[in-house]
């Protein structure tokens, strides 16, 4: 029997770079994508959304894309989940930033989709892989009888392409795929495999309604049809050898019933041997999908013959769904999805050899109540099972299940100061814990932050629409708090109190009055903070409870050394001269009292310079966070005059680097400064108290040693190692 082949070089070529059944660009379609990928660009930027998903497919492969991209889009988002899809050509590395979670659908590995991979697994964002055809090991696609048809060239550019699907497999955390036989052998390859089965769109069953009440107005009125249609309709160039193995069945129906037709849609020529009955058969090319229903409804019998192979056994049952919700009954194969979904009998028809497909395609003929009522009963499930809104439940809770924590801390802006500083240690905290956290910021430019090994995406909470679906989100400071509580895609709400911020303004102004209301939110808006003093002024002044969770140091990150206070004394004074609260006038009138033969002055501020009267040896401004640790090393004596501090950590890093503290006492250095034992304390305003203390520690060697003793307990005590874990069980629950 002579082979039915179509094939041409191009649709070849096409085959080996698209993947199975694909064709070769068109300018229409590039330009196109062009335009989609600006509009994409332009507004997908700005937003977070839950999930993306990147597909190897295009509008010139559009049956895979549909169900695998579009229909489970739609399934996501009848569930309450917000999503968007690329193709993975058109793919950026920024996107990475704006989603919380990646479908990738049957996309070859490139540096673009590895570096974007490389990316997501840092940030614990998770990937998971589609495929709904075994087009990832060549030891399956070796079985498709197609390819052989290749030239050598092209069959090694389609091989390769299929390697590099399954490398970009092994890379994901799971695989999304159709049927029980594709899982069992993704099972190979990830360590756990999702059965989401095809399911119709509503605009399918939109438009096989439409169809089928058309369908039925027709029956109606011709009464009992005398023709009977067969309809075979076949999607890729792949099932050309699936047709072939029923051509034998075809001829002996088509010779045996002079009333029966042939539809055949796709790309196919007729066999050699059914040219005798071309009065019988009618050939036509693709169907666009929105005109498939019709066909369909246009015949009596769907015919969805398979060869028994382990890639045809892995194809799913989309042919029946299609011809049930327009009441057409379906002849299949019994192996595979027919076999796991079609009740032979029932709501189908299941053929094991040729002997069976004779058999049952005659009754069919014959029978048309029998018809009917299987299609009919076919109508009543898929309408209910298959279609992607009444089919959401289960991908739903499965994303849920397999996403990890999302997070988010909400800051002022990227200008690292001591509370921001927490705030992100507390992120890479729940980074390390396998969360993923996302920074929104009220102002800025800024789009990553990087810390070390830590890879932060930075989101505009004015620019960038929060749509996607947050676990928890942190407020940090007092202008955050209200982008938390009042959106509604956050599950759990957090503000981490840092300082009493009312106290940052002047009376009269109108933040003072903002920032306390932000102390007096009420559930489900949680209150942490990371003092005791904050957690008493919250409950006694506001009635609000709030968890404390002590602020710790990375001692390692300060190169201790020690001081033998010889020569020249240096003296660090740190703060910003520009806020009131941080009293650093105070202490360049203590310096005035000095003998400054004996002592250099630093000066570090992030935001103030110095003033006219100060006397500094060297400012240092803006100093990065990496760099502090040397400024510590380099001075002797930290003098620390600040009135307002939640917590103040400028004594708590002097002292992990071995040096020595002079400070006013306040609600936040309280917390662990204890005079005499690590430090030295005097009353605000006493400047010749505090010029005694600066001198007692450079003659008094018993009191150096006591300090030092003491100030090593302290950072030990508050080392982060022995408070991430009570960090952890509030922010996780564990």
């Amino acid at each position: 029997m002579e082979k039915i082949s179509v094939l041409t070089a191009k649709l070849k070529k096409a085959v080996a770079e698209e993947g199975i059944g694909g064709l070769a660009g068109r300018t229409k379609g590039y330009l196109a994508r062009a335009k989609k990928e600006k509009e994409f660009q332009r507004e997908k930027s700005r937003v977070y959304r839950d999930i993306l998903f990147i597909s190897g497919c295009n509008e010139q492969l559009p049956h895979p894309h549909r169900y695998r991209v579009v229909h489970q889009m739609e399934q996501l988002e009848a569930g309450g989940y917000t999503c968007d899809t690329v193709y993975f050509q058109e793919l950026k590395p920024w996107m990475v930033r704006c989603y919380g979670a990646f479908v990738i659908f049957r996309c070859p590995m490139t540096d673009t989709l590895r570096e974007f991979a490389t990316m997501a697994k840092q940030m614990n964002k998770p990937l998971w892989y589609d495929v709904d055809d075994l087009v990832i090991d060549t030891k399956y696609t070796d079985q498709i009888p197609f390819l052989d048809r290749m030239q050598p060239e092209e069959r090694q550019a389609y091989d390769q392409n299929v390697r590099n699907m399954g490398e970009l497999l092994s890379l994901c955390d799971a695989a999304v795929t159709t049927t029980a036989a594709l899982a069992e052998e993704l099972k190979q390859y990830v360590p756990e495999v999702l059965i989401n089965r095809n399911c119709a769109s509503d605009e399918m069953l939109l438009l096989s309604e439409a169809v089928l009440k058309e369908k039925q107005k027709k029956n109606e009125a011709d009464g009992t049809a005398k023709k009977v249609r067969l309809g075979y309709f076949s999607g890729s160039a792949t099932h050309l050898d699936d047709i072939e193995m029923i051509v034998p069945v075809l001829k002996q129906l088509l010779g045996k019933n002079p009333n029966l037709e042939l539809l055949i849609v796709g790309i196919l020529e007729l066999p050699v041997e059914l040219k005798l009955f071309a009065s019988q058969i009618q050939m036509e090319g693709f169907v666009d999908y929105q005109k498939l229903p019709e066909r369909i409804a246009s015949v009596d019998i769907n015919l969805a013959p398979l060869t028994d192979t382990i890639f045809n056994r892995a194809k799913s049952e989309n042919k029946w769904v299609e011809a049930a919700l327009v009441q057409t009954v379906t002849a299949a194969s019994n192996l595979g999805a027919f076999a796991e979904m079609v009740q032979d009998g029932e709501d189908g028809v299941l053929c094991r050899d040729e002997a069976e497909w004779l058999e049952k395609l005659q009754w069919l003929i014959d029978d048309e109540p029998a018809r009917k009522a299987i299609a009919g009963r076919a109508y009543g499930r898929c309408s209910r099972e298959c279609v992607t809104i009444f089919h959401a439940t289960g991908i739903c809770e499965w994303v849920e299940r397999h996403w990890n924590l999302r997070c988010a801390f909400v800051l002022p802006a990227m200008e690292i100061s001591g509370g921001i500083r927490v705030a992100l240690l507390h992120a890479e905290m729940l980074v390390k814990a396998g969360a993923q956290v996302s920074l929104f910021t009220l102002e800025g430019e800024a789009e990553w932050y990087h810390e070390g090994d830590f890879h932060f995406p930075v989101l505009s909470a004015e620019r960038e629409k929060l749509q996607g679906t947050l676990d928890l989100a942190v407020a940090t400071m007092w202008n955050t708090a209200e982008f938390v509580e009042q959106s509604s895609k956050i599950r759990k709400k957090k503000y981490l109190v840092q300082n009493f911020e009312v106290g940052f303004y002047p009376p009269g102004s109108p933040y003072r009055i903002a920032t306390s209301a932000t102390y007096r939110m009420r559930s489900p808006m949680e209150y942490v903070t990371i003092s005791k003093w904050c957690q008493n002024w919250l409950r006694e002044e506001y009635h609000t409870e709030a968890v404390y969770l002590p602020n710790g140091i990375d001692p390692s990150f300060y190169p201790k050394r020690g001081r033998d206070l010889q020569g020249k004394i240096r003296i660090l004074i740190e703060g910003d001269c520009s806020a009131e609260h941080k009293n650093v006038d105070e202490s360049f009138r203590i310096v005035e009292r000095l003998d400054l033969e004996k002592f250099e002055i630093w000066y570090m501020s992030y935001n103030g310079n110095p003033k006219s009267w100060y006397r500094v040896d060297r400012f240092l401004h803006r100093v990065p966070y990496e760099k502090t640790p040397e400024v510590y090393a380099a001075c002797d004596i930290l003098l620390k005059t600040s009135l307002l501090e939640s917590f103040s950590y400028p004594p708590l890093e002097m002292m992990a680097s071995g040096g020595y503290v002079v400070a006013v006492p306040n609600g936040g250095n309280l917390e662990y400064l204890k005079d005499g034992e690590n430090c030295i304390l005097y009353p605000q305003g006493n400047l010749a108290e505090a010029k005694a203390a600066i001198e007692r520690i450079l003659t008094d060697a018993e009191l150096r040693k006591k300090l030092d003793t003491g100030a090593e307990e302290t950072v030990k005590e508050r080392n982060w190692k022995r408070i991430e874990p009570q960090i952890l069980e509030q922010y996780l629950g564990k």
